[in-house]
């Protein structure tokens, strides 16, 4: 409970941190968010257009730094991040970052964690028969494409499998045409539409797994209770998976856990070149577009995912590896 306690604790206090850099860093910019708009795209606009502006942005200035900073505590924790005023102008950034959420989910979320147990399989299987057939082939390729960048992977199935061949749909997260329901012929127009940036990061992606799973299985391979486990005569499988990759797979998972967290920050250039309406694609198009209230918005979003990741990834560890409780 204790090591519970401490991990939440840290997490509080980083997440405030989070909270207050997230509310000082554009107030250190030069002018504010809506003078910076303004300027972005040459407007001119009266005193009174400027103010409203102001507002719409939540900036108040007649009040001092600390009242606007418990006012933006409030309105964080009610979940009232403003409107955008470039993206979708006009809308809540609540109901746009809840749109953008489920198809960064749905396509990184489920590519990382088939990534993962993709890899994590293959690096067991490549450490318990090193040297044979599987660790001779699988591990090189894989490595290899984790250094093909995810845009040119991208480009290229592209060129082949959308431009050449015709076989799959490259552009957007669906049809535009269609009309969103729970509907077959929707659901299997989403997925086919998902197939070529899924198999994208796939690629590129499970290398990292297999690599770190074979290496630290090699390791532990040679620890003594391996071979006082061997000498006892237990079966080989056991061995494999209860001795050897329940402690070797502890790096993963806390790696897997990162991973998770920086999902909702989305694959930035996938997205983008797939045109893909993810939060990844809202995230660039937001600072493209000078559109603060969503940047902050995303920001915050990213910065809880990934200290939420963490503390599910030391809770995980700890439990997996009691030895990790004692030492904290």
């Amino acid at each position: 409970m204790r090591f519970v306690l401490r991990r939440l604790g840290f997490f509080v206090l980083t997440l405030w941190v989070a909270l207050t850099l997230n509310f000082v860093l554009p107030r250190l910019m030069p002018g504010n968010p809506a003078e910076a708009m303004i300027a972005n795209h040459k407007g001119v606009v009266s005193p009174t257009a400027l103010k409203a502006l102001e507002a719409q942005f939540g900036l108040n200035t007649h009040q001092n730094l600390v009242a606007q900073y418990f006012r933006y505590l409030g309105d964080v924790a009610t979940g009232k991040f403003g409107v955008s005023l470039t993206t979708q102008p006009g809308n809540s950034v609540g109901r746009i970052v809840l749109d953008a959420i489920p198809w960064t989910l749905g396509l990184v979320g489920l590519t990382t964690i088939l990534a993962f147990i993709l890899g994590t399989g293959i690096g067991i299987l490549a450490a318990w028969r090193r040297g044979g057939r599987l660790d001779s082939i699988m591990p090189p390729v894989f490595v290899i494409m984790t250094v093909v960048p995810y845009f040119w992977l991208g480009l290229v199935l592209i060129l082949v499998f959308g431009v050449k061949l015709h076989w799959l749909p490259y552009i957007d997260s669906y049809n535009i045409t269609d009309t969103p329901a729970f509907t077959w012929s929707f659901i299997s127009d989403v997925l086919s539409h998902a197939i070529l940036p899924a198999v994208t990061l796939l690629i590129t992606t499970i290398g990292t797994w297999i690599l770190t799973m074979r290496n630290t299985m090699i390791t532990t391979l040679t620890e003594d209770y391996i071979r006082m486990a061997r000498a006892k005569g237990l079966p080989g499988r056991r061995i494999m998976l209860g001795y050897a990759a329940r402690n070797a797979i502890l790096p993963n998972v806390t790696g897997f856990a990162m991973s998770l967290g920086f999902v909702l920050g989305g694959a930035i250039l996938i997205e983008d070149v797939f045109n893909y309406q993810g939060v990844g694609w809202l995230l660039l198009d937001a600072v493209n577009n000078d559109d603060y209230p969503l940047m902050q918005a995303l920001f915050l979003l990213i910065t809880v995912a990934v200290l939420v990741a963490i503390l599910l990834s030391d809770i995980a560890t700890a439990v997996i590896d009691p030895r990790t409780r004692e030492a904290s």
